[in-house]
């Protein structure tokens, strides 16, 4: 009688599963715990992650943006005149750095120069052509293709003088100057320069005596007076002065 009433071995009892002899209210509420607790830390993770994302993303779409509207709309010649490497004597030895010293311009009138520090040539580079976009001036040309009239510029102990050429004469500079009228968009001028041969300085000068040039145009609006008449002073005759104002074109 004893053994009709035992459960026989494997047979789940009601109210059991069967695996482990677990009760079915017992096991289901854990599983439901665990599962939510392991989506809630998940979301949360993917949520840090999401917003970190979302500012390193932020960040480097802003400075893309601006460096495509500085450069939009012109295209700008860039002439690297001097590179200087430097050393500083620290503890562990010598730490190298270089200076670079960039000339600008649109090849249309517009031109600057500008400077730049760094640990490495191209940083450099970057940092002197951004400073010389900011420091960009307007010269007026005449006939698009020289100089208005003759000039002396003069910074420190560089000392250089422009004069206007007639068509075919070429640039008749050297050196940092050469770099600067290219830029510029002059085809036929003649220069030299005294004293230092210093980049820097002779650069500086150039555009102290650029920034001296003026234009009939400018002086007869200044005067109140006529382009021919300011022309015709000059010894030459009046169609020769008509002809020449008309030409003139700023």
């Amino acid at each position: 009688m004893a053994d009709e009433n035992k459960t026989p071995e494997g047979a789940a009892q009601p109210g059991t599963t069967g695996e482990g002899n677990q009760p079915e209210a017992a096991v289901a509420p854990e599983n439901k715990t665990g599962g939510n607790e392991r989506q809630s830390r998940g979301g949360n993770r993917g949520g840090r992650d999401n917003r970190g994302g979302g500012r390193d993303g932020g960040r480097g779409r802003g400075r893309g943006g601006r460096d495509r509207d500085q450069d939009q709309g012109e295209e700008l010649i860039e002439k690297l005149v001097h590179i200087n490497r430097v050393s500083k004597t620290v503890k562990g030895g010598k730490r190298f750095g270089f200076a670079a010293l960039v000339v600008v311009g649109d090849g249309k009138g517009r031109a600057g120069f500008g400077k730049g520090k760094a640990r490495e040539v191209p940083e450099a580079i970057t940092k002197a052509t951004a400073a010389a976009k900011k420091k960009m001036v307007r010269v007026p040309l005449r006939e698009g293709r020289t100089l208005h009239h003759d000039g002396k510029g003069q910074f420190g102990a560089g000392n250089v003088t422009l004069r206007s050429a007639p068509p075919g004469t070429g640039i008749m500079a050297g050196g940092p100057m050469r770099a600067v009228f290219e830029s510029l968009g002059v085809a036929d001028v003649v220069t030299k320069s005294n004293g230092t041969s210093n980049p820097y300085n002779m650069i500086r000068a150039t555009f102290v005596a650029l920034g001296e040039q003026t234009s009939p145009k400018s002086v007869s609006q200044r005067r109140g007076k006529k382009v021919a008449d300011l022309l015709g002073r000059g010894g030459a005759s009046e169609a020769e002065a008509q002809a020449e104002a008309a030409s003139v074109t700023e």
